[in-house]
């Protein structure tokens, strides 16, 4: 069993679902062959810097720490405070969001959505008044488009 292969494997799983358990972990590697023990995966999430976040439905998931911004959470009500304050409209044009705002505040935009840990949201970009979110799909960006708009 070559350990590169399994945390290749690991880094791909924690990447494409949400795993909230070191359990369902060791499940989905088993059903790809690996066969191996809780304390083994234990130490490659650590040697991963694997963490748990929240995102803003309070779901609980394994992320790899790749930013010192990644593994924390905003509170939704920050969230809806900061785009009262800073955002004019929120348009969707196929799996991109373009969330525009008052100048210079598309980068503590951009801050306040990637801090929700959003799955949904592969990236954003942000300049003086606008904020690009690039969504992993059609359907999550209606859902991301609806709940935005309803922050104010």
């Amino acid at each position: 069993m070559n350990r590169s292969k399994r945390l290749n494997l690991i880094e791909e799983i924690i990447s494409s679902k949400k795993i909230s358990s070191q359990e369902e972990l060791l499940n989905e590697l088993i059903k790809k062959g690996y066969n191996i023990t809780q304390s083994t995966i234990s130490r490659d999430l650590n040697y991963l810097r694997v963490s748990k976040v929240r995102n803003y439905l309070n779901d609980e998931y394994y992320t790899i720490n790749r930013s010192s911004f990644e593994g924390k959470f905003i509170d939704p009500e920050k969230f809806k405070s900061k785009f009262k304050e800073s955002v004019v409209s929120v348009k969707r044009a196929g799996n991109i969001i373009v969330v525009k705002t008052f100048a210079g505040e598309a980068q503590g935009a951009a801050a306040i959505i990637d801090g929700m840990n959003f799955v949904e949201i592969l990236g954003t970009v942000a300049g003086d008044d606008t904020v690009i979110c690039i969504i992993d799909g059609s359907g999550n960006a209606e859902k991301i488009l609806n709940l935005m708009q309803e922050q104010f």
